[in-house]
């Protein structure tokens, strides 16, 4: 006779089996989190679609498995951000909750029980950059990220592909991986000239060390489901099967609609379930996308019909013309100028970083940046130092200086990243210990953040004290 644990054992793998061909959803709405009572970024974004998905019966069918989204830990946020004055404050329990959305897909997808998922949560993430001060472009705590670090920690997963569709250039999720060679980031976004933030051009590339993994696409305002389509089977695709990334994370704005508020593109909901069938990613996580009624309740249709292997073909918005949706010639000739650079920047980046490591190994890189926080109106300062190293990625030294309507915070970060050597990991802890014990007049908190060890550390030069996460 069968002992009961053998039992248990053959039916959790029955349930895993079973779970294969699912697509994981998570709903997370956050309805007592908003910028303000009639801002675009509002529950009725999610509100829309669960209404549509419930009326097609999308969720009653074997291929939909929908779980709960948890709270995600102050550690969980800290691995990824420098949080200023700490996280409690920039990471609202909203934030934690849909960051915790996307973790539960991200379990749920390691132990087998789906084959993919989608977060659908708020409030977004994708401009919220490495050191955060407040809140810019809606977004706070960047989801993707704090995902990605998970998973990497928790699983051991080194090479990830993000491939961003949002109208808005993701430069919050460029700025946390822009020094990462194994974090391969792609943007597709209307061109930085013609809409917020005003950046992601194709010379942004990557740190000197990671140049080549971080891939922008300026797309002409207007740009139809044809020229996304062509950026996406002329440059990502092949890009991605070149990589080879163990995980596909769809960064998944839906303001390239052509219905959407807040930009000038033309895409339609039939053109995001064509990529999301094409891309095939492992997990997506909602962004952006601002048109409440007339688009995100087709579009997410379209992607969970697309992740689940579900017939999209009689899916159109009601006001859906085909014969209106034609691509300029002049904006094709674009894309293939700009898929034609990308794909050689992309084939150069070994080499590109072997000659950075020959010509300044030891050495320390620096860049100076100014960022706003156009939502908080903070005006950020920062002194980015990279430490060169002939054998791993570096680490990292920032000073970050901003200014609010409630004052001035200044702030030293160290931040060791994953693949650190120990030599440098060693240096940067020295580092950490030396601005500790110095009497500073200069900074309000110093941050170690080092990845190799899952040690988080604010220390308060007014206090005096150490926190660790």
């Amino acid at each position: 006779m069968r002992d009961k644990q053998d039992i248990q054992k053959e039916v959790r793998k029955n349930e895993r089996t079973a779970g294969e061909g699912q697509t994981g959803l998570v709903f997370f709405p956050a309805f007592d989190w908003a910028i303000s009572p009639t801002h675009p970024e509002r529950e009725e974004r999610l509100l829309y679609t669960r209404d549509q998905l419930f009326e097609e019966g999308i969720m009653d069918l074997p291929q939909i498995r929908q779980y709960q989204p948890r709270l995600a830990e102050l550690k969980d946020i800290a691995r990824v951000h420098f949080c200023v004055p700490d996280v409690e404050t920039q990471a609202t329990e909203a934030h934690r909750i849909a960051a915790g959305g996307a973790l539960v897909i991200a379990d749920a997808l390691m132990s087998g029980e789906i084959k993919n998922g989608f977060a659908l949560v708020r409030p977004p993430g994708h401009h919220a950059m490495r050191v955060v001060h407040g809140n810019r472009g809606f977004c706070n705590i960047n989801n993707e990220p704090v995902m990605i670090e998970y998973l990497r920690k928790k699983y051991g997963l080194q090479r990830i592909a993000i491939v961003d569709t949002d109208v808005h250039h993701g430069d919050g999720t460029q700025d946390i991986y822009w020094h990462d060679p194994d974090v391969l980031f792609i943007s597709f976004h209307q061109d930085g000239r013609t809409l917020y933030p005003g950046s992601g051009f194709t010379d942004e590339i990557g740190g000197p060390l990671a140049a080549g993994a971080t891939l922008n696409v300026p797309l002409p305002p207007g740009t139809t489901d044809e020229g996304i389509l062509y950026v996406l089977d002329n440059l990502v695709l092949p890009v991605l099967d070149e990589f080879q990334p163990e995980l596909i994370v769809n960064s998944a704005g839906q303001d390239n609609h052509y219905s959407d508020p807040l930009a000038n593109m033309a895409f339609s909901a039939r053109g995001y379930a064509l990529l999301n069938e094409k891309l095939s990613p492992d997990i997506a996580v909602l962004e952006g996308g601002y048109s409440v009624e007339t688009a995100l309740p087709y579009v997410n249709l379209g992607i969970i019909m697309a992740m689940a292997g579900i017939d999209y073909s009689n899916l159109y918005e009601p006001d859906y013309r085909k014969d209106i949706f034609k691509e300029e010639r002049g904006n094709l000739k674009r894309l293939e100028d700009i898929v034609h650079e990308l794909t050689g920047i992309f084939r150069l980046r070994q080499e590109l970083a072997e000659k950075t490591r020959r010509q300044g190994s030891g050495s320390l890189l620096q860049r100076h940046r100014q960022i706003y926080y156009d939502t908080d109106q903070i005006r950020e300062t920062q002194l980015e130092t990279l430490k060169v190293c002939a054998e791993c990625p570096g680490y990292l030294l920032i000073e970050s200086a901003a200014i609010a309507r409630k004052g001035r915070h200044r702030v030293y970060c160290i931040s060791i990243p994953i693949q650190c050597c120990l030599r440098c990991r060693q240096e940067a802890r020295d580092h950490y210990a030396k601005m500790q014990r110095r009497n500073s007049n200069s900074f309000d908190y110093v941050y170690l953040q080092d990845r190799p060890a899952d040690v988080y550390l604010q220390y308060d030069y007014r206090t005096k004290k150490e926190r660790v996460f």
